[in-house]
């Protein structure tokens, strides 16, 4: 024991009879020093008295869609971080192709007794699906909450850009730079954030360039949310003329600078491309992106904010909070080409 107590002390750099008031609760050490004893004891193997084991609040679960585009990692770390910090076990899960679904994750969560579930870019994103699963989630006595996505049919808080906000930005941004036929390169138009995307950039060419909303329409092209789709998406687009396309993720703008690289044209010089997202790394790209940044930290701790009061009895409002997202300027934009007329 006393061998222990040494090293101990040796370790946090203080006296054994301090190691010994820690190991023992006795009051009278201050906090900051107290952690630098329970630090060293963790460093040395040596396993806590059993009253000075933090006790976990409870398990939280996190359903994500997939971890392959770099904004739902980014998520994961902020929330699991708040989590955290609250006492909470956070338990990550994500739907793979293939794999498990939504409502296998959300049972698998439910049977181990988590406290409460977050939802990132789930079901409830998507016009088509069944909302009542949520319905029989909360008779189960869990509460949840959503990001990104809002449907008036399920109680709960929702976390959510503005993504018609977002899409004006992107027109301004590009009708300030000379572009005059604006494409838009985005996901399956069931889910509630692309039918918004769809609206703001709508309203953004009305009120930019009086461009009428049966012929803005032809500038839209639906895909799917990847760098491939990006790449299918823009193909079409340039094909009916478009000098600068806004894509909904920052992976599908990656498959727009593909895609007009393919035809012999360089980003920015002949095209403009703007992403969605400003996930990690998107900076470095060739060029770096100019995208519209979701405020990630900001909306996952407002989601664990949110889901803590329920848990504690004082639920949040079942309403939509909605972030407003930033335009960040890097490389991919730049004047429109003069097109030449022969």
């Amino acid at each position: 024991m006393t061998a222990r107590l040494a090293d101990i002390a040796a370790q946090a750099g203080v006296s054994e009879a301090t190691v010994s008031r820690v190991l023992n609760g006795k009051p009278g050490v201050a906090a900051a020093t107290r952690e630098s004893v329970l630090t060293a004891l963790d460093l040395l193997g040596y396993e806590r008295p059993a009253r000075l084991v933090k006790r976990s609040a409870g398990l939280v679960g996190l359903i994500t869609p997939e971890l392959e585009n770099p904004i739902f990692p980014a998520f994961a770390q902020v929330i699991c971080q708040a989590l955290t910090r609250q006492g909470y076990t956070p338990v990550l899960t994500t739907q793979t192709p293939g794999g498990s679904t939504e409502d296998e994750l959300t049972a698998m969560l439910v049977e181990r007794g988590v406290s409460g579930i977050i939802f990132i870019s789930g079901l409830h994103a998507d016009t088509s699906a069944d909302m009542e699963r949520y319905e029989r989630l909360r008779g189960f006595g869990v509460p949840f909450v959503m990001i990104n996505g809002f449907s008036p049919k399920v109680r709960a808080p929702f976390v959510s850009p503005d993504d018609r906000a977002a899409m004006r930005l992107a027109v301004t941004h590009l009708v300030s730079l000379g572009h005059r036929r604006i494409g838009l390169a985005l996901g399956p138009a069931r889910f509630v954030p692309v039918r918004r995307k769809v609206e703001g950039f709508l309203a953004g060419l009305a009120e930019e360039l009086r461009v009428k909303e049966s012929e803005a329409r032809r500038l839209i092209e639906h895909s799917l949310y990847t760098l491939e789709g990006g790449q299918a998406a823009t193909t079409a687009l340039l094909e009916r003329g478009c000098t600068a396309v806004v894509c909904a993720s920052d992976m599908m703008a990656l498959g727009a600078i593909r895609a007009a690289r393919q035809r012999g044209l360089k980003v920015p010089e002949h095209c403009s491309v703007i992403g969605f997202d400003d996930s990690p790394l998107i900076a470095f790209t060739d060029p770096p992106l100019t995208t519209i940044r979701q405020p990630v930290p900001a909306m996952g701790q407002a989601a664990v904010r949110a889901l803590l009061e329920e848990i504690g009895g004082t639920p949040a409002p079942h309403s939509e909070f909605i972030f407003l997202p930033e335009l960040v300027v890097r490389g991919s934009t730049a004047t429109a080409p003069v097109i030449q007329k022969t």
